[in-house]
């Protein structure tokens, strides 16, 4: 079989790469992934974050090499192994990098990498219908809620 790209990992940007390519009639994508379709009732409750942290059956547990300036310690990575890739492992939690990181970025010679310059892409990928303002998207394929929050007094009684 033949294929005009063939795209390995299926994580976030894997998939939108896949996706964006194959909506040309004309291409023919082939996309790669180790692990196993997001079934796993863990990935879709941001509880099950803790339970994938270990399941090597979405997850590749990776450990760091040992760090010299930290002791020669190791850091547990993990790492999806899922369609999906990591946000697939992430609890459910979606968030945008600090507009300041970008703007320091976009000083520091990244052209096209400022906050104003990547909010487009935000807004073109987002789905919060929820959150009608002028930064956040309403009709991208990344569903997204804003949450509730309440603050509540805690004491005892």
């Amino acid at each position: 079989m033949d294929f005009d790209y063939i795209i390995v990992g299926a994580g976030s940007a894997g998939c939108v790469l896949a996706n964006r390519l194959s909506a040309d009639p004309k291409n023919k994508v082939l996309l790669l992934e180790a692990g196993p379709e997001d079934k796993n009732f863990w990935i879709h409750i941001p509880l099950g974050y803790g339970k994938n942290l270990t399941n090597k059956a979405v997850n590749w547990c990776f450990d760091s090499v040992p760090e010299k300036n930290a002791n020669n310690k190791t850091d547990y990575l993990a790492r999806g192994k899922v369609l999906g890739g990591s946000s697939s492992l992430n609890g459910m939690v979606y968030m945008r990098g600090q507009h300041a990181d970008y703007d320091m970025w976009a000083q520091m010679g990244c052209r096209g990498w400022s906050y104003q310059d990547v909010l487009p892409y935000f807004r073109k990928a987002e789905n919060n219908s929820a959150a009608r303002t002028s930064i956040t998207g309403q009709a991208g394929r990344c569903r997204s809620a804003t949450c509730a929050t309440s603050r509540r007094s805690w004491t005892r009684s």
